[in-house]
């Protein structure tokens, strides 16, 4: 018998029945990748390991074998290769390092299946009611009090979904929302505000660099691979998350082009099934699928979609659509009643929205549409002082480090909320104009140990005079503990 028919009587599994590892008793709880195909052990079953902590499937590895067959070479040494054209051995000491897969790459493995019928995924318990929900965001958001309950309920109501079963035919559909509102008004701060309060991973994605597959730019399946990312590339996890999907204005129809719409409607397109529920084979740590990167794939069934957008010019239609309703006579209204109404998009309808150019299909799978409201003078105010992280209270730790007091006079932070009103970008706004107003402070302070209180004044804020500075000396005891923060 010839040496290569030995080689091919040689059962494969004898082969490689010493290199089999017991991927169960790893302790790092992730899954194993194969060198060559880049797919999980999840996938691809069982994995080889060779030396210097290489593993192979064992389809990669028939196939290493089947092709080493069909080539005619003497096999009397299995080593040697040495009379072989173009053909040299791949030293396994050279791979060492190249096995070595960050661990944003690497899958966590999936619980077993006693496991998962023992203790639920998700325990309604766990969800707070809806007015505990919006009593959290109260803390952190000033009013939106609308947009605020719209949220309270949609999540409650999903998550109800996720965690009840359907033995009784009912099944429960998936609760997307669509936000609108003007630039500043806390769409996003809203959306991550409620992920910290639940303990659910979150993804923010951006739809300006969403194009159709094919073309430069992020696939439609990178904003799921963003939230497999926040999870910690726990697929199950990652299943009961939440994507804020921010700017989804931007991939409406294009009105007037020649060219193919990559990153308008056959956004649209590809993205109803994610929000429908599917599975998706997304790349692991990576925005975009090639060779060298291995995929999971994740069902976006229970994951629930909160698309939001400032959709400039989307007023315009709402009145030209309510202008229709005037007419002529006693009962006809003036053609100018809507345009000084600031709150105009609480008035919106899907109509409305599918003129603009977001197709029926997309906007069917998204029954939540509610609008935030337009930050006022008062709101801004509000906005300065009274949330956990407000941007007043943000000032007064950084100086109380320096032992020195801030404080705002009441005409001071009007006269900021008015300077945020006139540059029309919302809450934004009001980060730049104290940064503006901070900064020789800032700079001054750290130089006189002597500086115990700064008042910040109308007068300074409307460039007619400075702030009021007190010394160490001339502050009551309760200013003094108030510099020292305590």
């Amino acid at each position: 018998m010839s040496d290569k028919e030995k080689f091919d009587d040689t059962d494969f599994r004898e082969v490689i029945q010493d290199l089999e590892v017991n991927q169960e008793d790893r302790e790092d709880g992730y899954e194993d990748i194969c060198y060559i195909c880049r797919r999980p052990e999840s996938k691809a079953g069982k994995m080889i390991r060779i030396p210097n902590d290489i593993c192979i499937c064992s389809d990669c590895m028939q196939k290493t074998f089947d092709s080493m067959n069909n080539v005619n070479f003497p096999m009397g040494d299995m080593g040697n290769f040495g009379n072989m054209p173009n053909i040299s051995m791949i030293n396994l000491s050279d791979l060492q390092n190249l096995n070595m897969m960050p661990k944003k790459q690497k899958l966590k493995k999936k619980k077993a299946k006693e496991e998962k019928k023992s203790e639920p995924v998700l325990d309604i318990r766990s969800i707070p009611a809806p007015h505990k929900i919006k009593a959290s965001l109260d803390e952190y958001v000033v009013g939106q009090e609308y947009a605020k309950k719209v949220m309270s309920v949609a999540v409650y109501n999903h998550y109800k979904r996720v965690s009840c079963d359907d033995l009784d035919g009912i099944e429960i559909e998936k609760s997307n929302m669509l936000m609108l509102g003007p630039t500043g008004s806390g769409k996003t701060y809203m959306v991550k505000t409620l992920a910290r309060l639940l303990d659910v991973p979150l993804a923010i994605a951006d739809a300006t660099s969403l194009t159709e597959a094919g073309y430069i730019g992020d696939d439609i399946e990178s904003v799921v691979s963003k939230l497999l990312a926040s999870a910690d590339n726990d697929v199950e996890r990652a299943e009961h998350g939440i994507i804020f999907i921010d700017e989804i204005d931007k991939i409406a129809k294009k009105k007037t082009t020649n060219q193919r719409d990559v990153s308008g409607e056959s956004v649209q397109q590809g993205m109803l099934k994610l929000l429908e529920g599917a599975e998706i084979e997304v790349p692991v740590g990576a925005n975009s699928k090639n060779a060298m990167v291995p995929l999971a794939t994740v069902n976006t069934k229970n994951i629930l979609f909160i698309c939001g957008g400032a959709f400039p010019d989307l007023e315009e239609i709402v009145k030209e659509r309510l202008n229709k309703k005037s007419s002529m006579g006693f009962h006809g209204e003036l053609k100018d009643k809507y345009d000084g109404e600031e709150n105009l998009l609480q008035r919106v309808e899907v109509e409305d929205i599918r003129k603009y150019g977001m197709i029926p299909e997309f906007l069917g799978r998204l029954p939540v549409i509610f609008a935030l409201d337009a930050l006022t003078e008062d709101m801004l105010v509000r906005i300065l002082t009274e949330p956990k992280s407000a941007i007043v209270k943000q000032y007064k730790k950084l100086l109380s480090m320096d032992e020195v007091k801030l404080e705002f006079e009441e005409t001071a932070l009007r006269a900021i909320a008015r300077k945020a009103k006139k540059k029309d970008v919302g809450a934004r706004a009001l980060r730049a104009i104290i940064e503006e107003f901070m900064l020789d402070i800032m700079y001054e302070i750290p130089k006189d140990d002597g500086i115990g209180m700064v008042t910040i004044t109308e007068d300074y804020i409307e460039h007619n005079g400075g702030p009021l500075i007190s010394m160490r000396g001339c502050l009551s005891m309760e200013e003094k503990a108030g510099a020292a923060g305590i």
